[in-house]
């Protein structure tokens, strides 16, 4: 054996999921603290003496930094040591909730809305492709649900536990324990986390040049038409529940089957992964998708809709929504190992793009009915599965 074949024979990785699972707690730190702020919005508004719609922008503010950093702060970090980097942006994550926590007005409570986008910018995208690159190549795809299973417990979780804390003991204690949970879980990683090589050494034109090649072009706009689908109603999701006379009292139910959905969808994803082809596990998605909305949209329109059905149809949506980025990821990892770092964080990016974009969708639709949103999503969803059909030529040496 030469020199060269022994050296990437050590380099192999050859963990199991130990790290992953370190590396979703800090998922679930990111996710909670970017969707938590939707329970306790009026009472956050009201406290800062501004209107609720005032008071959104910081959700918006957070997702827009989130999409811009997401690829630029992977890009210019890559010489940090992994581990340094994943902890102190944890650190980061949790002093700019400690400010908000602490923050007097809105103008100060925005700032440390955008510090803590950055933190979870740096964070999210780096923590899936450190776990792509610890664990054994037939647990990638496994590896990469553990970690997003951090973001879809907080979706189940983790925002409803904030809305009770809010409530119990005010929304500046809820944004309070959120920074706790990045704290301990900075430390997690930095205790826990085993040293990780760095990126290799390039100016940031050559980093941004691997979006040139045919494969990575071909995935990542699938990234944007799947979370559209998915986000086009769910932003209207309780009015849309409303209006299949969902009574005030099964609302939390039925979002809560919705966040179970999607943690069964992402650790089901992450295993289909790595036993078929990432291709065949979006198309699945895409397809549950596409018929759970729907399936919604039929009862949204029934004289009377049945509740166990709309249940059905919620865990189909959240498990289908979820299962997409697992995939998604195995498929950028093997465009291109060199800037696996550089691609997640664009596809990270791209999944707050889909989000603003189903978003705008649902907003112009909604006007039309609650039935017109989910249908909409149903149609891009099934365009996300056209546009994967019409790729497969393009990504056939990548894991298709």
């Amino acid at each position: 054996m030469t020199k060269t074949q022994s050296a990437h024979t050590s380099s192999r990785p050859t963990g199991g999921l130990g790290p992953a699972v370190v590396l979703a707690a800090g998922t679930f730190a990111v996710g909670t603290d970017a969707f938590v702020v939707t329970g306790f919005l009026p009472a956050m508004a009201a406290d800062l003496g501004v209107s609720t719609a005032a008071a959104g922008q910081s959700l918006t503010l957070f997702a827009i930094t989130y999409a811009i950093l997401a690829p630029l702060l992977t890009s210019l970090t890559s010489q940090v040591p992994r581990r340094t980097l994943l902890a102190g942006a944890l650190l980061l994550l949790g002093l700019a909730n400690l400010g908000t926590a602490l923050a007097p007005n809105l103008g100060l409570l925005l700032l440390t809305r955008v510090l803590a986008a950055a933190g979870a910018a740096l964070y999210t995208p780096n923590a899936g492709s450190v776990a792509g690159m610890l664990v054994r190549p037939e647990l990638r795809g496994r590896a990469f649900a553990l970690v997003l299973t951090g973001l879809t417990l907080a979706t189940a979780i983790g925002v409803p536990l904030g809305l009770l804390a809010s409530q119990w003991l005010g929304w500046r204690a809820a944004i309070g324990l959120v920074a706790l949970l990045a704290l301990v879980a900075s430390l997690a990683v930095r205790l826990s986390l085993p040293a990780v090589p760095r990126s290799p050494s390039a100016p940031l034109r050559k980093r941004f040049a691997v979006l040139r090649l045919p494969s990575v072009r071909a995935i990542l706009p699938l990234t944007w038409l799947g979370m559209a689908a998915c986000y086009t109603p769910y932003v209207y999701s309780v009015g849309i529940l409303g209006d299949m006379q969902i009574p005030p009292a099964s609302m939390a139910f039925m979002l809560f089957l919705y966040g179970a959905g999607a943690v069964v969808g992402v650790s089901l994803s992450g295993w289909a992964t790595d036993r078929s082809t990432p291709a065949r596990v979006l198309a699945s998605a895409y397809v549950v998708m596409a018929l759970s909305l729907i399936g919604m949209a039929a009862m949204a329109v029934s004289s009377q809709p049945m509740p166990w059905l709309i249940g059905i149809c919620m865990l189909a949506w959240g498990g289908s929504s979820w299962s997409q980025t697992p995939p998604q990821q195995h498929r950028l990892f093997e465009a291109s190992h060199e800037q696996a770092m550089l691609l997640v964080a664009l596809n990270a990016s791209g999944i707050y793009v889909g989000i603003g974009l189903g978003t705008l969708i649902g907003g112009l639709t909604i006007s039309y009915g609650g039935q017109a949103p989910l249908i909409a999503g149903a149609v891009i969803a099934l365009g996300a599965l056209v546009f994967l059909r019409a790729t497969r030529r393009v990504l056939a040496p990548v894991a298709a």
